[in-house]
């Protein structure tokens, strides 16, 4: 037998039933691994989470200044949102999770960092559909609907072309990319994290709507393979100030068409941060 199991809590979901499992893995020297699965399919484990991290990291690194706003859309385990709560120019966390049951969970202490978010004054986590609330009019923030946000930090599908749900295709496009925009402060960054490698599609859908953008790849010790795993983190920025883009962008775009949205991928692959 190579690890100890145990499922601390499974309930089902609009998208399907959720469950937390926790399991000592010899594999990995018998570490302690906390695993989040919808249905059959992996979405997080605390094995791998160098990629979340650096989410928050690189998003915020983009910014300058102090008291700022950020907005998590995907709790997942909490890795990106413990992140971003180690900053200490962050005023205040909104992290927007779909699925009531993962709230419950660190509300619960039921998986590591869920102490560290619900006793940080700084944090509130949200129950709430992220997708719709970027589609929306005002705000991610229901009790101040005109705020805006410093960054907004994404964390809930696979990829752009992978998503948990259907519906979520929508937000992938320049017109889904813009709602999001107008949420944002002038500077304002938003971040997303990928499962897939870099996808040249995605960031010229990101060009009509922010002032630049950047691309890291981000790699990590597989310690089942022995090797390396990777994921992508998109960086892209908004203009300081509400203007029309300069001509040399535009002189730009004329050149290279840009899609309005993606089409989905058709193949699935194992996500990084998941056990074989």
């Amino acid at each position: 037998m190579a690890s100890a199991f145990e499922e601390l809590d499974y309930q089902e979901t609009p998208l399907g039933p959720i469950s937390l499992r926790r399991r000592a893995d010899l594999m990995v020297e018998g570490q302690v691994i906390y695993e989040m699965k919808l249905g059959d399919e992996f979405l997080m484990s605390s094995l791998f989470t160098a990629a979340e991290i650096e989410l928050a990291r690189l998003g915020l690194a983009a910014l300058g200044g102090t008291d700022l706003d950020i907005v998590v859309g995907g709790l997942g385990l909490g890795y990106t949102a413990a992140a971003v709560l180690n900053n200490t120019s962050v005023r205040s966390l909104l992290v927007i999770e779909v699925m009531a049951p993962v709230i419950d969970w660190h509300r619960r202490g039921l998986v590591p960092l869920g102490n560290k978010l619900t006793s940080d004054p700084r944090c509130t986590l949200v129950h709430a559909d992220f997708f719709e609330l970027a589609s929306s009019g005002g705000g991610f923030d229901r009790a101040a609907p005109p705020r805006l946000a410093h960054a907004v930090l994404l964390d809930i599908d696979h990829s752009p072309r992978q998503w948990l749900a259907p519906g979520n295709s929508a937000f992938y496009s320049v017109a889904g990319l813009r709602k999001l925009a107008e949420k944002l402060h002038p500077g304002g960054v938003f971040g997303l994290w990928s499962n897939d490698p870099p996808d040249a599609e995605f960031t010229h859908l990101l060009e009509p709507v922010f002032c630049s953008s950047e691309t890291h790849v981000v790699t990590f010790a597989n310690r089942y393979s022995g090797g390396e795993s990777s994921a992508t983190v998109y960086v892209a920025k908004k203009e300081q100030a509400q203007q029309i883009k300069s001509a040399q962008q535009a002189r730009c775009q004329e050149k290279r068409p840009i899609p309005d949205d993606l089409t989905p991928r058709r193949d699935q692959q194992t996500d990084g941060r998941s056990a074989p």
